[in-house]
């Protein structure tokens, strides 16, 4: 193998290797924020309603984050992932930023972040996304895919972020 390809193999390895890697992303400087990441809850797999079971998860979620000054909650604009998050938009007077039905994770993770620097925030997301903005944030290991997941992840300016792993509802 001559030198050039052997440098092009590699070259192709690495690229291969780092394709679906997610770009790392910090608070901004002199902050920490707090991103609470969360699953829609159950929902017809027929329809996109929730579920009994879901509403009644949807309807626990603010006590599961009543100690969490949430200043802001984020969703995609699917009805699933609206109505889980309802009952604590209402609780707490704030609307729901609606993004995309099928967000570019890097986007949603970067306005996370950059919009509301050193508050706490929530994302109300699919199995879709999750596992990227979680990745993007600096999360390890699995992502909060499962129904009732709550993960509060602190996103400093630099250096680790710190994983709090929470549950709410039956």
């Amino acid at each position: 193998m001559t030198h050039k390809r052997f440098i092009t193999c590699c070259l192709l390895v690495i690229l291969a290797a780092t394709a679906g890697c997610a770009p790392r992303m910090w608070s901004p400087e002199g902050t920490t924020t707090t991103v609470v990441l969360v699953r829609h809850t159950e929902r017809s797999m027929i329809t996109e309603e929730l579920t009994d079971a879901g509403r009644a998860r949807a309807a626990a979620l603010p006590a599961a984050v009543a100690d969490l000054d949430i200043v802001a909650i984020y969703s995609p604009d699917l009805s699933r992932n609206i109505d889980t998050a309802a009952p604590l938009a209402l609780e707490r007077g704030l609307p729901i930023i609606r993004m995309p039905a099928n967000p570019d994770e890097t986007e949603v993770a970067r306005r996370l972040l950059s919009d509301h620097p050193g508050a706490t925030v929530l994302w109300v997301g699919n199995i879709t996304n999750l596992d990227r903005i979680f990745a993007i944030l600096g999360g390890k290991g699995p992502p909060p895919v499962e129904y009732g997941d709550l993960y509060i992840l602190r996103v400093p300016d630099s250096g680790d972020s710190q994983l709090v792993k929470r549950h709410f509802g039956e």
